[in-house]
């Protein structure tokens, strides 16, 4: 069973590209004021954790996440 079939959060490397994302991501940031930035970050996350779609896995990225 996948990682992402078992409901677990996949930690392992699953973009092609990883450095071209996250050049994007930090592109789609330029020229944005903070706030602008603090909603662009807010709508990218609703729009990923609803793509995501499992309510288990997204709690854990959330544990995972915090500092």
């Amino acid at each position: 069973m996948t990682e992402a079939a078992s409901g677990t959060l996949r930690r392992a490397l699953n973009l092609a590209r990883p450095d071209d994302v996250y050049n994007a991501i930090v592109d789609s940031h330029k020229d944005l004021s903070d706030e602008l930035c603090r909603a662009f970050d807010a709508k990218l996350i609703l729009l990923l954790a609803n793509h995501i779609g499992d309510e288990a896995v997204i709690r854990e990225a959330l544990r995972e996440a915090t500092p």
